[in-house]
């Protein structure tokens, strides 16, 4: 009896490694706060990563499309109940995670008789002003953290991520404009899918606006706008690339 609790540790702690294994090569998301709103970003092939959940709320993930869709669809169930029951402007992306999706998460990766989920999200909240922004981190173990406003990177490797996080954090400001978030987050993308994020000296300007344009070719690159100028109850928006960062020049 007095092995149990360490058999159960040192299960948990291969079934992190057997999710962190399952979620290597995945392609990262990310999220930024501006003056206007809130983007979202992700790079697919095919299959979605980024997600509406309610008026102003919204995700992106990177894992088994399967769990992405278990994820998504638990968030817009604990958001419309909120709705129903409260208030459409009282659902809380805090309540949401805090009360909901977090446990839900945990109690799937601790009973091990189950399959834990295989996927890293990041949800968003639109506030009334910049500063009431909400960005949470959500890991696959049900632990998360929050912030309010600036930018967060998703990444399948969490030394990856946490070095992108800092270089990201050190060039983002509100006052971008949409094209030049959206370019800031694929370069940042291409960095980690290239396992650069850490390379001195960093490539150039050119290098990764070159880098992110061969990457992504033929894949489906998704950008959620959760718009704060929108006249909409609903303010999430689906951006074209296309029309953000015309094509450069033969």
């Amino acid at each position: 009896m007095t092995e149990e609790p360490y058999r159960w540790l040192e299960a948990i702690g291969n079934r992190r490694e057997y999710v962190r294994d399952q979620l290597k090569g995945g392609s990262p998301v990310l999220a930024g706060c501006l003056a206007d709103g809130i983007l979202l970003l992700g790079v697919s092939r095919g299959l979605g990563k980024v997600f509406e959940i309610h008026d102003r709320h919204a995700m992106a993930g990177l894992g088994h499309p399967a769990d992405l869709e278990r994820i998504r669809q638990a968030a817009i169930d604990a958001a419309h109940l909120e709705a129903f029951t409260r208030a459409a402007e009282d659902v809380s992306l805090r309540r949401l995670v805090g009360f909901g999706l977090s446990a839900q998460l945990k109690q799937n990766f601790e009973q091990l008789f189950t399959a834990p989920v295989l996927g890293e999200f990041v949800f968003a909240e639109l506030g009334t002003t910049p500063s009431r922004d909400l960005l949470v981190r959500v890991h696959f173990d049900g632990t998360y953290s929050v912030q309010m406003g600036g930018a967060r990177v998703v990444a399948a490797d969490p030394d990856e991520e946490s070095t992108a996080q800092a270089a990201l954090e050190q060039k983002w400001r509100d006052s971008l404009s949409l094209a030049e978030a959206a370019q800031q987050l694929l370069e940042t993308w291409w960095l980690l899918q290239t396992q650069q994020t850490a390379k001195e000296p960093s490539p150039s300007l050119e290098e990764r606006a070159a880098g992110w344009r061969t990457a992504t070719a033929g894949a489906q690159i998704e950008l959620g706008w959760l718009n704060r100028r929108s006249s909409r109850l609903v303010r999430y928006e689906v951006l074209d690339l296309n029309q953000l960062l015309p094509p450069p020049s033969p």
